[in-house]
C-alpha cells in the first residue's frame, strides 16, 4: 500500500487584492485541498480554490477572539499527515511578521514536507501604491521596516535616526510613535503618511507632519494601515 504524503505551502497573499498574487501562488490555490488563511483583505482570494476545498479561517484580529498559534500549527500538521495539499495563506510575505518559524518548526518536528512561496509585503506595496518612494539618492539612502504592535520593545532612538521608516500594525499606537520620534530627534515638521487598505478600492491616504497628523486622523480607525515617516513623503505631491 502506497501512502500519499501531503505537503504544506506557506504562501504570501500580497497586500490583499487578488490581482497582487504571484502566478505561482494563484496556481497553488487552484489545486488546494485545505486552505488555512489569515484575516485577508480581499475575499476574492477564497474564490481561487476548488469548490470542495476545506476553508479554515484562523485570522488574528486585534481585540477579538482568534485561533491560537498552537492550534494553527496542529491544523497544518494534521491535514498534511492525512495526505492533503495544504495552503497556509498569509497576508503580505510569509517571512515579514508572519510567524512562519513557529509553523515551520511544527511541520519539521512532525516530518511534514513544506515549501515557502514569497508574496508582496504591504511594507513595500503600500508606499508605492500611494506614490511614495522608499529610497531616493538624496532624501533616503536607506529605510527600515518595523511593527509597532508592541512599541515598548523597539529601539526608538535607532529608528528615529533613519531617513525613512515604514511601520506596520501601528495605527492604534500612532500617538506613541509620534512621541518617540520627536523624543529622539525628529522635527515636528517631519512628513508622515498613513495608508489604509492599500491596494484595494477602499484605500485611503493621509499625509501631514508629525505635529498635525493626529488632528487629521482623530476618531478614525487606522487598521490595517502602513505608516511612512521621512522626507520622501513630500515626493508624493510631485509624483
Amino acid at each position: 500500500m502506497i501512502i500519499k504524503m501531503g505537503k504544506v505551502y506557506l504562501v504570501g497573499a500580497g497586500p490583499g487584492d487578488v490581482s497582487y498574487l504571484t502566478v505561482k501562488a494563484y496556481r497553488l490555490l487552484q489545486t488546494a485541498q485545505v486552505l488555512v488563511y489569515d484575516a485577508l483583505v480581499d475575499s476574492q482570494l477564497l474564490d481561487c480554490v476548488p469548490g470542495n476545498c476545506l476553508k479554515i479561517d484562523v485570522g488574528k484580529r486585534g481585540g477579538q477572539p482568534s485561533t491560537s498559534q498552537t492550534e494553527i500549527n496542529d491544523l497544518l500538521v494534521k491535514y498534511c499527515l492525512e495526505g492533503k495539499q495544504v495552503i497556509r495563506l498569509k497576508s503580505g510575505d510569509p517571512f515579514i511578521f508572519g510567524r512562519c518559524l513557529l509553523e515551520i518548526t511544527a511541520l519539521k518536528t512532525a516530518g511534514c514536507d513544506f515549501e515557502l512561496i514569497p508574496g508582496i509585503s504591504s511594507a513595500l506595496a503600500a508606499p508605492l501604491l500611494a506614490g511614495i518612494p522608499l529610497t531616493d539618492n538624496v532624501l533616503s539612502r536607506c529605510f527600515a521596516v518595523c511593527t509597532a504592535h508592541e512599541p515598548d520593545t523597539l529601539n526608538w532612538e535607532a529608528l528615529a535616526s533613519l531617513e525613512t521608516l515604514v511601520i506596520l500594525m501601528g495605527g492604534k499606537n500612532l500617538p506613541e510613535i509620534i512621541h518617540q520620534m520627536i523624543k529622539y530627534g525628529k522635527s515636528y515638521s517631519t512628513p508622515i503618511a498613513i495608508i489604509r487598505w492599500a491596494g484595494t478600492p477602499n484605500q485611503q491616504i493621509w499625509t501631514g507632519e508629525l505635529e498635525n497628523i493626529l488632528q487629521q486622523t482623530a476618531g478614525l480607525s487606522l487598521s490595517p494601515a502602513v505608516i511612512v515617516i521621512g522626507e520622501v513623503v513630500r515626493l508624493r505631491d510631485y509624483l
